[in-house]
């Protein structure tokens, strides 16, 4: 016995030495690129990594210091700490992500009263990517990572595995939270939606995401039970596609490695469908399979009832992240992309309805002998719920991503109210019903502070949800049949503008949804604080000396028809029994449909077509380019005109492949909250644009474009511009040892040719035709 106390001690200590050497090691690193830096935006991330890191390092000594003998990491008692900290994390990032986005919802409703024409950070292009962040990435990532430390533990019976690498885990996974939402109000992002954060934010991320897939198994790889829980597959699956799909999609090379500023390797059309390969299986692992593990653990403990059907969890798993990896060219309809690869992402798209379904059903039927706790638990009832607007968001995705249909959708607010049915209504309410059951679980309290709050809270965010999606479904259907409108004379029928000041009154029913939404979640946070407290209802529990000698009631763990005579199942058990072998069977199912859609365009000659004419952009063109990617303009704007009548009518030729070959990352953009911008150069005049950027109503009263007047007083630093070509050359683009040596000469013939420019203009208009 001594000797297994002493091993484990030793064992404690070492992660507690490893996790502090290596946060020590990055706190460093940044010390130096602090020092070193002139990119003033580096200079906070650095600071902020510095003072976050240092925070860890000082808690965690004297946490350590405090310990005596005592050993932290007791192998017969369950971590709950850690899951109480990543509950109140979700709380708390729930909260902050729900208010922004109620903010950009009040900014185009009323963008006169909550535009700041000073106040840059405030803009929607910088906040938009904040919210989505603060929502999926910092409430929905701290629930899964919650839940899943939670659910692996009881399901595998020990210990969560690792010592102290759980706690980097979590606490690492918040500085990176905190640097990537700086970072967007500061303008610091890569522009590939749900994947903005630069290049050493990602760096930080991939680090701390490995660490969570090695505890994580390392936990199945301990466990008591014989067989992996159906939660923990679905667990797994999402942190195992979730780091091939981080790792592909934020290939990117630093300008420098003490700037923000990175290129992309991938460009133009291998970028987009890199990029929606990545943000559909984002949202088809980070924010579909993981919480179906929740699903598949949750209901079954909270209505005391195995899982409906044992088969039909296998069927579900596999056939759902087989056909999931497929869909992402559905977000690419009618533009350069092949039509093969549009055609294939179709056709998996709708294919995806039914195993999608058949775990929808599955969590439903689980109540089966049970349905009465739909009437006296609302907890039970907002997680069925949940499973409603989930078989309704997955439903209504395949029949967006038929062609027909996605000539409408596309680009329009159709489909923000589909994003927002599955968000708030499927992951939402999954995650608030864990949420609820977790608190009492491990405050060892009787029940909940208030079940009538839990009612407030279901009826006000419930009807807050039907107010969103049904005033965007009308403002999205709406716009798209008024852009393609024509009069009797066979014109246009509606300038852009037109059909904006048509979504204005959808607009407000939107504001007021999310915010009874946003205060249903203060009255969740309220309930659950005093929950933790003790007060009302929540009496104490009598607490059980040893968590490992009561197991999970069996009940909630082997499916209904279970038998150890069912041949097939017994197949897939061999599976369930090794988890090294799990994990690589996801791998490899995983990996099929993005190396079949992604490999081929990398090496068919059709892929882009030959186009005279085409050149790299000019370095005043990137500069720029790099203010349309800093200040946001890429969620409100697309740059990909598609061969449709009424767009090539409206904004001019349909765009090709060749236009954004030198384009690291691309910029064809998935919502129209203001016009195609592809063409627009030369449209109007230089005076007009400049006014029209300081204060957009001045000239279209029913603008809700930002003002950006800030610009005017903001100096253009373009210290590294020769090192950005020399990059951007690294990846393909024909810059040449004369257009890196003169950037800086090029850029003032551009941007003053009278002046500073002079000397060099003759050089840039022989090096850039038609600059």
């Amino acid at each position: 016995m001594m000797t297994s106390r002493t091993n484990s001690s030793n064992a404690s200590g070492g992660s507690i030495a490893s996790v502090s050497a290596l946060v020590a090691i990055f706190g460093v690193l940044a010390l130096i690129i602090a020092g070193r830096t002139i990119d003033h935006a580096m200079g906070i991330q650095a600071m902020t990594f510095i003072a976050l890191a240092t925070a860890f390092l000082v808690g965690t000594g004297l946490w350590a210091g405090n310990l005596l003998d005592r050993n932290p990491f007791d192998e017969s008692r369950y971590e709950d700490t850690l899951v109480k900290y990543g509950v109140f994390a979700s709380m708390f990032w729930g909260i902050a992500g729900l208010l922004v986005g109620v903010i950009i919802a009040l900014q185009l409703t009323f963008p006169n009263i909550f535009y700041f024409p000073e106040l840059g950070w405030t803009n929607f292009g910088r906040l938009r990517p904040l919210h989505t962040s603060a929502v999926i990435f910092a409430f929905g990532g701290n629930v899964l990572l919650a839940t899943s430390f939670y659910v692996v533990q009881r399901t595998c019976r020990t210990r969560i595995a690792g010592g102290m690498w759980p706690w980097f885990v979590f606490w690492g996974y918040q500085i990176f939270v905190v640097l990537a939402a700086t970072g967007y109000l500061m303008g610091v992002t890569q522009s590939k939606e749900y994947a903005e954060p630069e290049w050493y934010v990602d760096l930080w991320l991939t680090i701390v995401w490995v660490a969570y897939l090695l505890v994580f198994l390392g936990t199945l790889w301990k466990r008591k039970e014989p067989h992996i829980y159906v939660a923990n597959w679905f667990y797994l699956s999402f942190i195992v596609t979730i780091a091939m799909l981080h790792i592909v999609n934020n290939l990117s090379i630093p300008v420098s490695l003490t700037g923000t500023k990175s290129v992309q390797v991938f460009s133009g059309v291998q970028d987009a469908m890199t990029q929606w390969w990545y943000g559909h299986n984002a949202v088809g692992f980070f924010l579909t399979t993981g919480f179906l593990a929740i699903m598949y653990y949750f209901i079954p403990k909270r209505v005391n009832r195995p899982v409906y059907s044992y088969r039909l969890s296998i069927v579900h798993f596999w056939s759902l992240i087989f056909i999931y990896i497929w869909a992402g060219p559905h977000h690419l309809h009618y533009t350069a992309l092949p039509q093969w690869a549009q055609t294939l992402g179709m056709t998996f798209s709708i294919m995806l309805w039914m195993p999608s379904w058949g775990g929808m059903i599955n969590g439903v039927m689980t109540l089966s002998g049970a349905w009465d706790k739909l009437r006296t638990d609302p907890v039970v009832r907002m997680m069925v719920v949940s499973l409603a607007f989930y078989g309704m968001a997955t439903f209504e995705g395949p029949l967006m991503s038929v062609r027909a249909v996605n000539s409408l959708s596309h680009y329009t607010e159709w489909g923000i109210g589909h994003v927002h049915s599955g968000a708030l209504g499927w992951v939402g309410y999954i995650s608030f019903g864990a949420l609820y059951c977790l608190v009492p679980w491990l405050y060892k309290k009787k029940a909940l502070f208030s079940k009538s709050l839990v009612e407030w809270h279901f009826w006000i965010s419930t009807i807050g949800i039907l107010f969103y999606m049904i005033s965007m479904w009308f403002a999205g259907i709406m716009e798209g049949l008024m852009w393609r409108a024509y009069n009797e004379y066979g014109f246009l029928e509606y300038s852009f503008v037109e059909t904006v000041e048509a979504k204005h009154i959808s607009y407000m029913i939107r504001a007021l949804g999310g915010s009874l939404y946003f205060s249903g979640a203060l009255i969740m946070a309220y309930n659950l604080v005093r929950t933790a407290l003790g007060h009302g209802a929540a009496e104490p529990v009598e607490a059980k000396p040893d968590p490992y000698a009561t197991p999970e009631p069996r009940t909630t763990l082997v499916p209904a028809e279970w038998s150890d005579s069912m041949s097939i199942m017994n197949k897939h058990g061999l599976l369930e029994r090794h988890s090294l072998l799990l994990t690589v069977g996801i791998l490899v199912v995983v990996s099929i449909g993005g190396l079949i859609q992604m490999a081929p365009l990398a090496y068919m000659d059709n892929t882009i077509e030959k186009v005279d004419g085409m050149r790299p952009y000019t370095p005043l063109e990137l500069m720029g380019r790099d203010i349309y990617v800093r200040e946001g303009c890429y969620v409100c704007h697309s740059q990909m005109v598609r061969p449709l009548r009424d767009e090539v009518e409206r904004y001019g030729h349909y765009s090709l492949a060749a236009e954004s070959m030198y384009d690291h990352p691309f910029q064809w953009g998935s919502k129209r909250t203001g016009p195609d911008l592809a063409r627009v150069g030369g449209k109007y005049s230089a005076e007009w644009q400049v006014d029209h950027l300081k204060d957009p109503r001045a000239l279209v009263p029913e603008s809700v474009m930002p003002p950006y007047a800030f610009l005017a007083d903001k100096k253009l630093n373009f210290d590294r511009i020769a090192e950005r070509l020399r990059t951007e050359r690294m990846l393909g683009v024909p810059y040449t040892d004369e257009m890196i040596e003169n950037a800086e000469g090029h850029l003032y013939a551009q941007a003053d040719p009278d002046e500073k420019g002079y000397d060099h203009l003759d050089s840039l208009l022989e090096q850039y035709d038609g600059a």
